[in-house]
C-alpha cells in the first residue's frame, strides 16, 4: 500500500530524514519507534504533504505522493492524525467530526457522511455523549479520541498516527490501543508512530526503528520486543544485567 524508498527531507538546511526506505502491506499495524528528535514526526508530515520531501520516493497505491499537497494527501486515501490532537477549540465535537468530511462532501458523497458519523460515534460512544459540547473543553483522552473519529471521517485506507498515547492516563492509553487494533481487524491499514515503544509493538505487526533519520533496524514486532538493543535503548531493559543479578 505504500511503499518509501531513499526518502530524504527537513527544515530549511537541517537534513531531518536521510534515506528512509520502509513500507506497509494493506491491513498491518505498522510502528515506527525512536527517541525524541529522530525523525518520526517529520516522516508523518512528509508523508501527508506538510513537509516537502527533498529526494526519493513515497508511492502510495502505486502512484506518486511525493510533494502533493496536503489535502490531495488525503484525496488518495491516507489520513494523518497529529500529535497533540490538534482538534478546534471553539468548535464543537460535531462540528470538528464533519470537518473530517470534507472530501466526501467534494467527491460528491456528502449523502454518506450521516452513516460515518454514527460508525464513530460506535467506535467512541462518548463523543456522541459530547457531540454539542466545545471540542476545547474535554479531556485529553477525548480530544484524542476526536483526532482519530475526524481522521477516520475521510475514510481513509491508511490512517497514520503520531503519538497517540502522550500525555494520556493508562486507562485511555488501552481504550486507544484497543481502537487501533479493531481498526485492522475491520480491514483498516495503520502506521503508528509511538514513544511508548512496548504498548506499539504489542499491537503492531511490523516495526522500524527510527535513530537521527535513519531507518537502523526492522522487523517482526515480536522479534523487535525480544532484540537486546531494541529492549535496552527504547523498552527500558537490559537482559544482560538482569542476568548478572
Amino acid at each position: 500500500m505504500l511503499r518509501i524508498k531513499n526518502l530524504e527531507s527537513g527544515y530549511g538546511r537541517l537534513k531531518v530524514l536521510k534515506k528512509v526506505t520502509m513500507h506497509i502491506r494493506s491491513g498491518e499495524i505498522v510502528t515506527i519507534i525512536g527517541a525524541n528528535g529522530a525523525g518520526k514526526t517529520s516522516l508523518l508530515k512528509t508523508i501527508a504533504g506538510l513537509l516537502p520531501a527533498r529526494s526519493g520516493e513515497i508511492l502510495f497505491d502505486t502512484k506518486d505522493i511525493g510533494n502533493l499537497p496536503p489535502e490531495k494527501v488525503v484525496f488518495r486515501g491516507c489520513s494523518l492524525v497529529p500529535e497533540g490532537r490538534q482538534v478546534f477549540a471553539p468548535m464543537t465535537v460535531r462540528e470538528n467530526i464533519l470537518l473530517g468530511a470534507y472530501t466526501q462532501y467534494r467527491n460528491g458523497k456528502g449523502g454518506a457522511v450521516r452513516d460515518d458519523i454514527e460508525r464513530v460515534y460506535g467506535i467512541f460512544p462518548r463523543l456522541r455523549e459530547r457531540e454539542r459540547q466545545l471540542a476545547g473543553t474535554l479531556s485529553g483522552g477525548e480530544q484524542q479520541m476526536l483526532a482519530i473519529a475526524r481522521a477516520l471521517m475521510a475514510r481513509p485506507k491508511l490512517i497514520m498516527m503520531d503519538e497517540p498515547s502522550m500525555g494520556l492516563a493508562p486507562l485511555v492509553i488501552r481504550d486507544i490501543f484497543a481502537v487501533i487494533t479493531r481498526l485492522r481487524k475491520e480491514g483498516g491499514t495503520v502506521l503508528l508512530v509511538e514513544q511508548n515503544a512496548r504498548a506499539a509493538l504489542g499491537i503492531a505487526d511490523r516495526g522500524y526503528v527510527l535513530e537521527t533519520g535513519r531507518i537502523i533496524m526492522e522487523g517482526e514486532a515480536e522479534e523487535l520486543l525480544s532484540n537486546r538493543e531494541v529492549q535496552r535503548a527504547y523498552l527500558g531493559r537490559d537482559l544482560d544485567a538482569e542476568g548478572k543479578m
